[in-house]
């Protein structure tokens, strides 16, 4: 079991940044593949960025890359995988949430096993 708690969301000014935290329990972190989705009011949960257990491979979705400089990345000590987002518009405005899971490279949030609550991320214009 693997429990999920994201952190970093808020309120930012258009072009501003943010980066957005998920912290796991439990001690196989390391061998689950982290993702990052986001659901907008009224829209489908959305493919954002995932990345290895290892921390090696990162895929982004093709509707996000070219909107804003987003990285993804782990650090497998401390629990954490880490969404940094720059240049932030506000269509970007979501609930964004972390997702573990065995696969790697999976966009379909049904593929993931584990789920953090969310955090609100705001964008003003």
């Amino acid at each position: 079991q693997v429990q999920l708690v994201e952190s970093g969301g808020g309120l930012v000014q258009a072009e501003g940044s943010l980066r957005l935290a998920c912290v796991a329990s439990g001690r196989t972190f390391n061998t689950y593949a982290m993702g990052w989705f986001r659901q907008a009011p009224g829209k489908e949960r959305e493919f954002v960025a995932v990345i290895s257990w290892s921390g090696r491979l990162t895929y982004y979705a093709d509707s996000v890359k070219g909107r804003f400089t987003i990285t993804i990345s782990r650090d497998n000590a401390k629990n954490t995988v880490y969404l940094q987002m720059n240049s932030l518009k506000p269509e970007d405005t979501a609930v964004y949430y972390c997702a573990a899971g065995y696969k790697y490279g999976s966009t379909k949030w049904d593929e993931y096993e584990y789920w953090g609550q969310g955090t609100q991320v705001t964008v003003s214009s």
